[in-house]
Parts: C-alpha cells; sequence; structure tokens
C-alpha cells in the first residue's frame, strides 16, 4: 500500500518539463476534443449562449457573466452554425488544464512520469466531460487551474509578479462564473491557518484583487442596475441538488474510478503532510465543502481536480523511484492508464450517432449520450415550434408571438427557427425574461410548453396546434403586467 510522501520543498531548479511528452498528450487530447465537436448539434446551454451573445448582446446577464455569451457570439460570426468553431474555445481549455495540470506536477517536484500521469489523468475527468461543449462550466476550470498553477509557482519562487497574474486571471474567471471568490477565501483561510501567511500581506495580492475587480466592474454594474438578478440563480442551483449521495457520485465518477480517484486520494494526502503547500490542500477541501454545503452543480468540481491529481502523481512517482521491488507499481498505474485512456476514448462523443449507438458498453451518461440526447431535444424543440408555427392561418401568424416554458425550448427557436421562417422567440424563463417581452400589438401567443395557468387566465381561449404547443387568443391583460406575472427562475 502506498503511503503517500509529503510534498516537500522542490529542487532548485526544479525538474526539467516533460515538454515532448507534454506536447503529446496536449495535442492528443485536444484532436479528440476537437473531432467530437463535429458529430452532434446544439447542447440546450450552447444554443442559449449563442443566441445570448449574438441577438442580446450584453455586459452581464440573468444566470452568467457575459464572457462565454460573447465567446459564442464571435464563434457563430466567424462561421454561423459550424460547431467545431463554436466549440474551439472549450476544445483549448481542455487541452489547457491538462497541460497545466502537468505543469502543476512539475511545481511539486514531479518528473517527466509525475507530468504525464497528472496531464493525462486530469484530461479524463469532468474537464473532458462538460469541455465537449461551449459553456460557462467548460471554460472556468481553465481559470481556476491557471490560479492555482500560479499559486504553486509562487509557492516555490516567491515571485510576487505571480500572485498579480493570479489577479488578472481572476478577473477573467468573474467574467466567466462568479464562483472563484470561494476559491480565494479557502485560500486565504488556508495560509492564515498553515501558512504562509506572508501571502496575505503581499501588496502583489491586493494589487491583483484591484485588477480582478476592474475587469468585473463592468458586469458587476450591470447586476447592480438590473436588481443582483444572478443572487436568484442560488435557489434555482439549490432546487436542482442531486442529494448527497448524488453529488459525490458525481465527485468520484468524475475524478475517474480507475485512475484519478486514487491519485486524488494519495494528492490530498500529500498535500496535507507538506508544510509548503499544507495550505493548498486545505483550500482544496474547504471548497468541495463550500460546494456541497451550497448545494452547488456537482459539475462544479471539475475546477479542482488537477491539483490534487497532480500532488498524486507526484507523491506515486517518488514512492515508486525510492523502492526498487516498487517497479510493478509503476507498471501497474501505467497500465491502468492506459486502460481509463482507451474507456475515456470509447466514451467520447468522436463517434457518429449509429456509432455510439451500436457500442453497448458506453455508459448512459457518457458524453456521447449526453450529446445524442441534447441534440435530439434541442432540434425536436424547433421542429415542433415549426411544426406548430406553419399549422397556423396567415391571419393567426399576423398577430402572435412565440413565447416559450422555458429557455432550453426558446433557444432551440432561437436557433433553429430563422432558417424555417419562425420569429424570434420570448420566454420568461430566468436569462430569457432579460431580453424582452412581446410588443403591445400582439394579440395572440404560440405557447410551447405544457398549458399555463396564467395565460388561462390572460387569454380567452386555449387551442392545442401541437404536441406540447397551445394558440392562446383573446388576450385580457396588458404585455407588462402579463410579462411579470410570466417570469419564472
Amino acid at each position: 500500500m502506498i503511503t503517500a510522501p509529503a510534498l516537500q520543498a522542490t529542487p532548485a531548479p526544479p525538474p526539467r518539463i516533460a515538454a515532448r511528452t507534454l506536447a503529446g498528450i496536449t495535442a492528443a487530447v485536444a484532436l479528440v476534443m476537437l473531432v467530437a465537436s463535429r458529430n452532434y448539434g446544439y447542447f440546450f446551454d450552447e444554443a442559449y449562449f449563442v443566441v445570448a451573445g449574438r441577438d442580446h448582446t450584453a455586459l452581464g446577464y440573468f444566470d452568467q457573466p457575459p464572457l462565454v455569451p460573447w465567446l459564442a457570439a464571435a464563434m457563430d460570426a466567424v462561421a454561423p452554425g459550424n460547431l467545431v468553431v463554436l466549440r474551439l474555445p472549450a476544445t483549448l481549455a481542455v487541452a489547457a488544464v491538462t497541460l497545466l495540470a502537468g505543469l502543476i506536477a512539475r511545481e511539486l517536484g514531479g518528473r517527466a512520469g509525475a507530468q504525464a500521469l497528472a496531464a493525462a489523468a486530469t484530461a479524463m475527468t469532468l474537464v473532458s466531460t462538460v469541455g465537449h461543449w461551449l459553456a460557462t462550466y467548460s471554460i472556468d476550470p481553465l481559470w481556476w487551474t491557471l490560479i492555482v498553477y500560479l499559486l504553486a509557482r509562487w509557492t516555490r519562487t516567491r515571485e510576487d509578479r505571480l500572485v498579480l497574474a493570479a489577479g488578472a486571471v481572476t478577473g477573467l474567471s468573474l467574467e466567466t462564473k462568479f464562483l472563484v471568490p470561494a476559491l480565494w477565501c479557502a485560500v486565504g483561510v488556508g495560509a492564515l491557518v498553515c501558512g504562509p501567511r506572508r501571502l496575505l500581506a503581499l501588496p502583489a495580492l491586493w494589487g491583483g484583487a484591484g485588477v480582478a475587480l476592474v475587469l468585473a466592474a463592468p458586469t458587476l454594474a450591470w447586476q447592480a442596475t438590473h436588481g443582483w438578478p444572478y443572487a436568484r440563480m442560488g435557489a434555482v442551483v439549490r432546487d436542482e441538488y442531486p442529494g448527497a449521495a448524488g453529488f459525490a457520485m458525481v465527485g468520484v465518477v468524475g475524478a475517474g474510478l480507475f485512475v484519478g480517484v486514487p491519485l486524488l486520494v494519495i494528492g490530498v494526502t500529500s498535500l496535507l503532510r507538506s508544510r509548503r503547500y499544507r495550505y493548498l490542500g486545505v483550500a482544496l477541501l474547504l471548497v468541495i465543502a463550500a460546494i456541497a454545503l451550497a448545494h452547488g452543480r456537482s459539475y462544479y468540481l471539475a475546477s479542482v481536480y488537477a491539483l490534487p491529481i497532480a500532488a498524486g502523481s507526484v507523491a506515486v512517482e517518488r514512492w515508486t523511484l525510492r523502492r526498487a521491488r516498487a517497479r510493478w507499481w509503476a507498471a501497474l498505474t501505467g497500465s491502468l492508464a492506459v486502460a481509463s485512456a482507451v474507456c475515456w476514448f470509447l466514451a467520447s462523443p468522436v463517434w457518429s450517432p449509429g456509432v455510439a449507438k451500436a457500442i453497448g458498453h458506453v455508459p448512459g451518461r457518457a458524453p456521447a449520450t449526453l450529446l445524442m440526447d441534447a441534440d435530439r431535444m434541442t432540434r425536436s424543440f424547433a421542429d415542433e415550434a415549426t411544426t406548430a408555427y406553419r399549422s397556423l392561418s396567415p391571419a393567426e401568424r399576423s398577430s402572435i408571438a412565440i413565447v416559450a416554458e422555458s429557455y432550453p425550448f426558446a433557444a432551440a427557436v432561437d436557433v433553429y427557427g430563422p432558417a424555417a421562417g419562425l420569429p424570434r422567440a420570448y420566454s420568461g424563463h430566468r436569462g430569457y425574461y432579460y431580453f424582452g417581452r412581446p410588443s403591445d400589438s400582439v394579440a395572440s401567443v404560440l405557447w410551447l410548453g405544457e398549458p399555463s395557468t396564467v395565460l388561462d387566465r390572460a387569454f380567452a381561449s386555449r387551442r392545442r396546434v401541437a404536441d406540447d404547443a397551445w394558440l392562446y387568443t383573446g388576450r385580457r391583460l396588458a404585455w407588462p403586467a402579463l410579462w411579470e406575472q410570466l417570469r419564472a427562475r
């Protein structure tokens, strides 16, 4: 059994960067992600981000800061409807996290083997699972991992400019999601309790905080002028919490059962036994506890895997090198890594839908299956809206608005609908509420979703025109009041 050694001060100079090995692993991961981008249609969050950034450009949104919608709009402008291009930022983010995991292992004293193991094992976690589509949660792990890398490097070198750079990265993270303050609070507590307390007094730390606030100022101003709508997301997330068992299951499976979980356990132990890096280990545990206690989404854990996996890789390498008879551990670790890589590749959406269905051993919630389901759902939303709209007479279409019960339904219409001649969609759900309401001249509504009690009271009649589409006519309530009643989180 491996007793994880503490991570001691790394040599000066540190081990050489395994440049060719890391470049090869990073390139292989990027290639898989790139190939996977071409096989499946829009994930519903992707469709929403494209619509938000392309049609409703703003400095902020109800459910996230503006960076990802802006990226989605930019990629869609470069190559409209091209999902490989749309997903390129997410692909590059996964590749960058892969490389950074190897570099973190190097900062912790890992040689070529540890760097390679850390990079490969991290790439096979939730980082790549959520990285198959462009979303806030596929980009934010890059910023967190880069912050951790800069802190680990500062811990070794005491170059204060690294902390200042971490502040700039924090600003980018705040333009992606609003979760990164939890990381810095945890780092602050870890440094206060375990040292180095000097970190808390660094002018570079507070200068970096200032840089982060400057970068985040536009979206914070948007939130302030709109009544801090993001605060509502806490209740949304809590309502979707799968329970402690479900959260833990996703966290464990998401780390990688064969390699990731053992490395994670060994890595956390090694960090906590290390005087130099203990504060980062404490911060890691505090962040995980905070996410769980706040009933956060389990895929938030994608942002924290790189550090413990890198530390575990270094510990395994050191243990193996110190014991001549433990060479079989290296062979076992390598075999498990190869087996994990094969499983990861098979479960990735590199296959066409037909091939993916034929691979019976692909897990039910593997990225390939998840994207197939999301693609089918998004297209079916748009198809049903098209069928319902075309079933109406020209007179009925002339004074109608398409209003959806949920933002995925509305986003599907706005992405696929224009090619079919559909007008834009409206919805009171989450961020779509802020995209505006129908004009006062609209007298009828084509409602997409379950029958609405709000609309039943506001309109004289309701007629079913498709499975999940209803025509409401004879509006009796003014749109400003009706729109407030349709608002949903």
